[in-house]
């Protein structure tokens, strides 16, 4: 198993639930929902997220995913993020982390 992680509102989360899958503006803007590796998600909450409440991370086993998975590389930190290309199955999220 293989784990990634998505940051995102608890209200999100609800929203997620009550449609059965997972999505954020980033995939009809850019193609794709944004997220991290374990050591990725401390500098993502920092980046995005300083002084946000009520987040919760997101725990995605990526062998359960429906949509594609790819590592893209991101020039302003320099380091490769996964992204899943299409919705975010609810099946797929294991466990739901309170930030």
């Amino acid at each position: 198993m293989s784990l990634i992680y998505h940051v995102t509102s608890k209200q999100e989360w609800k929203d997620a639930l009550q449609n059965n899958f997972f999505e954020t503006p980033s995939l009809k803007i850019e193609g794709f929902i944004h997220c991290s590796n374990a050591e990725q998600v401390q500098g993502v909450l920092e980046r995005y997220y300083k002084g946000k409440t009520d987040l919760v991370k997101l725990v995605i086993d990526t062998t359960k995913l429906t949509n594609k998975l790819q590592f893209d590389f991101s020039a302003s930190v320099n380091e490769e993020f996964p992204h899943v290309y299409g919705v975010l199955n609810i099946d797929a999220v294991i466990d739901v982390v309170e930030i």
